[in-house]
């Protein structure tokens, strides 16, 4: 019988029965695969591509911190809807990233600015007008402040005998009426030092002092400051004989 057997084998019986034992004992290894058997070890390299993997398969609980950089960001991927509030935060700026360009009209208040933030070199020309200034701001608006100095120059003159007035008005009033000096050529007191600068012209006067310089004069016999108010003074000269005279100088005042 195992002969008789042995003369109906063929080539093609035998290979039709290889296959059918390694067709049903690949279907067997599947269908007794144990759940969760399979694991980053048995999957051969590039095995998982992007189309093997389910939409929204990959969730945020599944990336690794760090994992997605910016290399891996495509094109306008990250939308402002995407950004939480607070996450952009000035140690996440570049340098140079926030440009003029960038910022709205009206977005950077006087709230926003540091102390000291505007400084003189970051005004524009002719950017601060008189528009601009409150009217407080001394000394162009209101009253001189405290130590500020004006100066000026006075000249009174004629031909006879006589007595001349004239007067001086402050380009900027003072708070209050000063003390008086007047002093011939040469002279300097205590509140007036004399006249400074490289030219001499630059009369000096200490707070709440008016002081007048007489630099010239000619057949002068007296000088006096009349009705000296905190809006300016009066000059009142008289010669000292007959003839051409004059009066001529540089006054101070510094406010009080």
């Amino acid at each position: 019988m195992i002969a008789a057997a042995r003369r109906r084998l063929t080539y093609s019986n035998v290979i039709a029965t290889m296959a059918l034992f390694v067709a049903l004992g690949g279907v067997a290894v599947a269908a007794g695969l144990p759940r969760n058997s399979v694991g980053p070890n048995q999957l051969k390299r590039g095995a998982v591509t992007a189309a093997k993997i389910r939409k929204q398969a990959v969730t945020s609980a599944k990336l690794a911190p760090k994992s997605v950089i910016a290399g891996k960001l495509g094109p306008n991927s990250v939308a402002p809807g995407n950004i939480g509030n607070g996450a952009v935060t000035t140690a996440k700026l570049a340098q140079g990233s926030v440009i003029a360009e960038k910022i709205k009209n009206s977005v950077v208040t006087t709230n926003k600015l540091n102390n000291e933030a505007v400084t003189t070199a970051k005004l524009g020309k002719e950017s601060v007008t008189l528009a601009k200034l409150g009217s407080e701001v001394a000394p162009l608006l209101g009253t001189l402040k405290p130590g500020q100095t004006l100066r000026g120059v006075f000249d009174v003159g004629g031909k006879e005998p006589a007595i001349a007035r004239g007067a001086v008005s402050y380009q900027f009033p003072l708070s209050n009426a000063p003390a008086v000096t007047v002093l011939k050529k040469g002279e300097t007191s205590a509140n007036c030092s004399g006249l400074g600068g490289g030219n001499q012209q630059t009369p000096q006067a200490t707070a709440g002092n008016l002081c007048v310089y007489v630099t010239e004069e000619i057949n002068l016999s007296t000088l006096a400051v009349e009705n000296n108010t905190r809006l300016g003074f009066g000059l009142n000269a008289e010669t000292a004989g007959v003839g051409d005279w004059l009066a001529y100088g540089q006054w101070a005042v510094t406010a009080p």
